[in-house]
């Protein structure tokens, strides 16, 4: 399997919590289209106390598991919002 690219994409995007639109992350996004998963190496800014866990609202946006052996966070659908 093919890793994530080592050059991080110069995008930087906001990714908020559906239900309360608190900030979650900033996140340097690859690509156009919709935010299906969140590679941890690429959040510069991370806002959550617990893993997955919206800080305001309490409630769970992703699932951790491994993409193509690094560890991602994979976005429950509707759930969060990007900017």
């Amino acid at each position: 399997m093919a890793k994530p690219r080592k050059k991080q994409p110069s995008r930087t995007v906001q990714v908020s919590c559906g239900k309360c639109h608190a900030l979650l992350y900033k996140y340097r996004k690859g690509g156009k289209g919709a935010l299906v998963k969140c590679f941890v190496e690429r959040i510069v800014d991370d806002h959550t106390h617990e893993a997955c866990t919206c800080p305001s609202c309490g409630q769970v946006f992703a699932r951790e598991t491994m993409i193509r052996g690094a560890p991602a966070y994979k976005m429950i659908g509707g759930k969060v919002m990007m900017k």
